[in-house]
């Protein structure tokens, strides 16, 4: 046994091509989709020129498609929320782009400013809200592309204390 390290790699991995993942075309995974939701967020000129803000309804835009999942620019002007619902049989990421938004699940309420990231399951439960004094820009990650959007019972609207 090797008293410097217990672990000794014969030969160059590299040149096992066999042994290599090759790489995704599309995300598959969880931290897959979070990080193509990034990468989005960090490319400001793809996406910032498309926003608008509109004043009776939230604004939206379908910004890519892949295999099986859609990705969304949303803009919120302050006061417009989304309404308690869920989003069917899909998964989702939602990214702050610009802004503050406040995400009420349950009992619970945080606020997501720019950067911030919240991924969810089938069938989660929320209502997002711009209850702050200035606009906000959020990316949404659906997979599979979003097909309904169930709305759900006014209880989750009542004001709630935010928490970090």
């Amino acid at each position: 046994m090797n008293s410097d390290n217990d672990l000794q790699i014969a030969g160059d991995i590299l040149e096992v091509p066999h042994l290599l993942q090759p790489p995704r075309e599309h995300p598959v995974t969880v931290a897959e989709f979070a990080g193509l939701a990034r990468a989005v967020a960090a490319d400001r000129a793809q996406w910032a020129p498309l926003v608008r803000y509109d004043a009776t309804t939230r604004w939206y835009h379908r910004l890519r498609t892949g295999p099986g999942y859609e990705v969304w620019l949303l803009s919120w002007v302050p006061g417009q929320g989304s309404g308690s619902h869920d989003h069917g049989r899909s998964s989702g990421v939602l990214t702050v782009l610009e802004g503050t938004l406040t995400e009420h699940a349950g009992r619970r309420s945080r606020a997501l400013s720019a950067g911030a990231q919240r991924v969810f399951a089938p069938g989660y439960v929320h209502e997002v809200v711009n209850d702050a004094l200035e606009p906000a820009v959020s990316l949404h990650v659906y997979y599979p592309g979003l097909t309904e959007m169930p709305m759900h019972t006014a209880q989750s609207c009542e004001a709630r204390p935010v928490t970090a």
